[in-house]
């Protein structure tokens, strides 16, 4: 019974858009009505308000972290617990890409990743986010960031020797994430993806 609490409340927590949210709160449009349409910190950047994109960001890597830490916090470190966590990580983050609350048409789910990972472990966390921001810095397109920090992630569960089910869990992540960015794939590979910091027409 106690699995399935933190496993819906995971999911439900994840559907909070803090990209909506944080949009109604500056008096902006809403995040799906322009750019990319993607409720997340990157279309809320491109409305040209830095402090509702930031806000958002830490909100939806706040809630991934929340989930986790909570549930890392009330479960024993047993074959059961590690499972359960596992179990968490994935919620929290289908409740962000398939929000119930926006009719399961969520954002990509970068931030949120990147709290989640950082919950696990930290030095996971900041290995993934290193790679976004030297990848950010290097070509200032976020989605190549995060596909590259995506690609990652696994790597560096693997190499810090975490729990199997945490590696597969951040594997599926990754997978997730590069199948919501497939449209940022092909602008990608036709040289037509948007670079950090561009707006966009609202």
């Amino acid at each position: 019974m106690l699995t399935i609490v933190f496993i819906v409340a995971a999911y439900l927590l994840g559907s909070v858009s803090f990209a909506v949210l944080m949009s109604k709160a500056f008096g902006l449009p809403d995040p799906r009505s322009y750019g990319s349409g993607n409720p997340g910190a990157t279309n809320v950047l491109r409305s040209g308000k830095k402090a509702a994109a930031v806000l958002t960001l830490l909100g939806d890597a706040a809630k991934g972290w929340l989930a986790v830490f909570v549930a890392m916090q009330f479960t024993a470190r047993d074959e059961q617990g590690v499972l359960l966590v596992a179990a968490v990580v994935l919620a929290v983050f289908l409740g962000h890409v398939f929000p119930v609350f926006l009719r399961f048409k969520g954002g990509k789910g970068v931030a949120t990743a990147l709290g989640v990972l950082l919950a696990l472990n930290i030095w996971l966390g900041l290995g993934a986010l290193a790679t976004w921001m030297l990848m950010a810095l290097v070509f200032r397109i976020s989605s190549l960031a995060a596909l590259a920090a995506a690609a990652a992630a696994p790597v560096y569960a693997m190499a810090l020797g975490l729990p199997r089910e945490w590696v597969l869990a951040s594997g599926i992540m990754s997978l997730l994430l590069f199948w919501r960015h497939k449209k940022n794939i092909q602008n990608l590979l036709a040289g037509k993806e948007a670079r950090i910091g561009e707006r966009s027409r609202v």
